[in-house]
């Protein structure tokens, strides 16, 4: 009875280790995935803006006209790269949640 009782000590006590130096893993990685989802949201609403800005700015030049074309398509270049933004970090979360989803059924 009593290697039978250590052997099912060992194995709970090595599952918790398992699962305890899994969760610190995955502690770090969202750590870095956290920072790098900045990056990404910041150059995803800057890249649109900053195309609009030189769009508005080669426009304004070529054709000079009463409206500013550089602040208009600043204000689109803006709106486009939130929509973008938010469009990726739903498609994340929806990653996130269906990858929690599996790792509970398991």
């Amino acid at each position: 009875m009593n290697k039978k009782h250590q052997q099912s000590f060992s194995k709970t006590v090595g599952g918790k280790e398992v699962r305890k130096i899994k969760a610190r893993h995955e502690k770090k990685s969202v750590v870095w995935f956290g920072l790098g989802m900045f990056g990404v949201l910041g150059w995803s609403v800057v890249i649109p803006t900053l195309l609009g800005i030189i769009l508005g700015v080669w426009i304004d030049i070529t054709w000079p006209s009463r409206y500013s074309w550089t602040l208009m398509l600043l204000i689109i270049g803006i709106i486009l790269g939130c929509l973008n933004a938010w469009r990726w970090i739903t498609s994340e979360r929806k990653m996130i949640k269906e990858d929690k989803e599996t790792k509970k059924n398991e």
